[in-house]
Formats: structure tokens, C-alpha cells, sequence
């Protein structure tokens, strides 16, 4: 087997409550390892690859500092920070989350979504962290910040839950007005496109982690609108902690 041929599978995708699992070491590289399976979520979408630990059968553990989607080759790294005493190929592992950063990325990707159904505009940008989460919105109107803070939290508050479903890319095309992002559009390459319902609330593609329900987003704050040019607005929300 070839590097080039190796497909991670995702486990997140179906389940982002997932902390751990076992997997299979399938190639090394010099920036990290390529598993057989996987709980991490690679970064993409303005959401932050995951961290974490892993661990070998002999009880000896490596950090992991960060996952990506090699460009190049699509597979799922596990960035390491030593090239040093890492599993050879073939070597059973156990890959434990960074799970408090982790539901952060998910509570705040969640609120996202819950902002894009208060703001109909088209979205040309975006990032997440621990702490904070932007949107950035093709609009020229004024968004008053305390309005705002109160109905996003008045929708979380309603605890909406959230399901994904699976389309075809002839599905997509015939419905356009699914996607809300102006500048990346929703990856084809395997035939099918995710989608991220928020019941009664918002429906888009989205390959992200999220929590099963609004509620669990908790209480938010919008801590700046920003003009960033006649025709766009960057939102900015926090935990209101």
C-alpha cells in the first residue's frame, strides 16, 4: 500500500462525542502519523485541527500538536513534534482528545450557525477558536451588538437539535440557497456533500463538529461588529463567561 492510497476513517463525521479510539499506524512522515482511523478532527471550514495524546501499547505516550488535510495527498495527518520514538507502521495506538478545547470549537461552531440564521446575507469568511468565533457577512445595513446578543441567545435558549444528513452533489446544484459561503465552496470530491440541520433554525453544508443541541452552546455575547468595507461586516462572539 502506497501513502497515496490510504483513507482515513473519519469518526467524527458520525459522531463528535467520540473522545478516543483505537487505530492502526498506516505511514509515517516527518511531520506526524497517518492512522487507519480517527477521532481528530483535521483543521478546515475556520475550525482548528484537534490536539491531543497518544498513546502506545507500552504505555509510552507522544503529543499530538495538531491535524491536518494534507493538501497534496487528502489524507488525515497527525501532527507530532518529534520525528523521534513515534510508532513504526503497522503498530497499534489509542488517540486520546483535547475534549474541553474540543466541545469548545463545537459549541462555538454551533453558535455560528445559529448567527447565520439571524443575519441573511452571504457569508465571505470565517474562523473559530476557543474563545472566540467570527463571520464575516456581504452586507452594507448596521447590526446593533446588544439586539443581536439577545436573539442569539434567545435561540440557543430554545434548544433546537441538530442532526446531519448526507446529499448528492446533483442534490446541491438544485438547491443553491443551501450554501451560505461565498468564498469556499462545499467539498465533492466523494460524490456526497454533509449536511448540518439545526431543526427549524438552519440548514447547510458543513463538514464541522457540533453539538447535539442549541442549548448546549450556553450563553453567548457579541463582542464587536467591525465595517471591514462598503459591503462587508465581521461579526465577532464570545462565551459570555
Amino acid at each position: 500500500m502506497t501513502t497515496t492510497q490510504i483513507i482515513t476513517e473519519e469518526l467524527f463525521r458520525d459522531d463528535a462525542y467520540l473522545t478516543s479510539c483505537d487505530a492502526t499506524v498506516m505511514a509515517v512522515r516527518e511531520d506526524g502519523l497517518v492512522l487507519d482511523r480517527t477521532v481528530f478532527y483535521p483543521t478546515g471550514g475556520g475550525q482548528p485541527g484537534d490536539i491531543g495524546t497518544l498513546v502506545r501499547s507500552s504505555g509510552d505516550t507522544a503529543a499530538i500538536i495538531g491535524t491536518i488535510s494534507d493538501r497534496e495527498s487528502g489524507m488525515i495527518v497527525h501532527l507530532t513534534e518529534a520525528a523521534s520514538d513515534l510508532p513504526e507502521r503497522g503498530e497499534p495506538v489509542t488517540i486520546e482528545l483535547d475534549w474541553q478545547r474540543r466541545h469548545r470549537h463545537m459549541r462555538l461552531h454551533s453558535c455560528m450557525h445559529m448567527l447565520c440564521s439571524l443575519v441573511p446575507y452571504g457569508v465571505t469568511g470565517g474562523s473559530i477558536s476557543e474563545d472566540r468565533a467570527r463571520l464575516d457577512f456581504d452586507m452594507s445595513d448596521t447590526l446593533d451588538k446588544v439586539e443581536l446578543t439577545e436573539r442569539l441567545n434567545s435561540l440557543i435558549a430554545e434548544d433546537h437539535p441538530m442532526e446531519t444528513r448526507w446529499i448528492t452533489n446533483e442534490e446541491l446544484d438544485a438547491q443553491p440557497d443551501l450554501v451560505r459561503t461565498m468564498s469556499v465552496a462545499p467539498p465533492r470530491g466523494s460524490g456526497k456533500i454533509r449536511l448540518v440541520h439545526f431543526e427549524n433554525v438552519d440548514l447547510q453544508p458543513c463538514g464541522g463538529t457540533h453539538v447535539a443541541s442549541t442549548a448546549e452552546i450556553g450563553v453567548v455575547r457579541v463582542q464587536k461588529i467591525e465595517k471591514k468595507g462598503k459591503h462587508n461586516r465581521r461579526v465577532i462572539v464570545v462565551f459570555d463567561e
